[in-house]
């Protein structure tokens, strides 16, 4: 059924304008059955949360594309609403009218055992907390066919509005997995026969080789570290090996995301 709304303080508008904390907690982001809600902004993202079987609560969107989404919805057991322009426009609180935005239950967690033994090339994320470059990152990994994301606990949520709308939605094409301990899960890969390979701009007491340099038969995972702090004490001790890139002169540093990039390239 599709529902026509034509006043922007009807109630049934309110979860889209919820915030991050709003539609889920941090401990039900957490749990094991990862409860709690999240938002698709845009329909590339709708379409794509659809796609991977994520379940729909209620869609938000343009008249003119209602019957895209609705049979979907419908089917899941969600609603289809539609709005003018300055609805949806006042709605999303980004200044514009996107032609659809859902609320979804989240999906249950895959657990860091699980992923690991369906995966062959891994991307670790210790206390990469800005959701814009988990969101690059995913899209890059989702890109270049890597399998899925480990999070440590401080990493941001792959789910969150601005990660997955900067990811395009791709990160519906990865599985995904949050890790207390850093030491636990470099272990844990290493006892799976994964390469860990830290990526690191700065010389540290062991040897660093430069990317370009280095060649991995078998299983991987790129061990990637905050903006400011790079890789944590524990995985610039655990890693199978250290990687730079080469910088220009006066140059220290990529971002984290920009660096991903380079290295899941590298590393295929």
């Amino acid at each position: 059924m599709i529902v026509t709304i034509d006043d922007v303080l009807d109630p049934r508008l309110n979860a889209f304008r919820w915030r991050e904390r709003q539609l889920t907690t941090i401990a039900q982001r957490k749990s094991a059955l990862n409860e709690g809600l999240f938002i698709a902004e845009g329909d590339l993202v709708v379409h794509r949360a659809l796609e991977a079987g994520c379940v729909p609560d209620v869609v938000l969107c343009d008249p003119k594309c209602a019957t895209e989404f609705s049979d979907a919805v419908h089917k899941a057991g969600g609603t289809t609403l539609v709005a003018s322009a300055d609805i949806r426009r006042e709605v999303t609180g980004l200044g514009v009218p996107l032609d659809a935005i859902g609320v979804f239950k989240r999906p249950p967690l895959v657990s860091s055992f699980d992923l690991i033994a369906q995966s062959s090339r891994l991307i670790v994320l210790d206390c990469v907390d800005n959701p814009s470059n988990v969101g690059s990152i995913a899209r890059t990994a989702a890109a270049l066919g890597w399998d899925g994301l480990l999070l440590d606990s401080t990493s941001s949520d792959p789910l969150s509005r601005r990660a997955l709308r900067v990811s395009m939605g791709t990160t519906f094409k990865l599985g995904f997995a949050r890790f207390a301990s850093t030491n636990e899960i470099l272990a844990r890969l290493h006892q799976s026969g994964f390469a860990t390979i830290g990526l690191t701009p700065h010389l540290q007491s062991r040897e660093v080789t430069n990317l370009r340099s280095i060649h991995i038969e078998g299983k991987r995972a790129l061990i990637l570290g905050s903006e400011r702090q790079g890789l944590s004490d524990a995985s610039l001790e655990l890693c199978t090996q250290l990687a730079n890139i080469t910088m220009a002169d006066g140059v220290d540093s990529l971002n984290v995301a920009s660096a991903s990039a380079i290295a899941c390239f590298a590393l295929l």
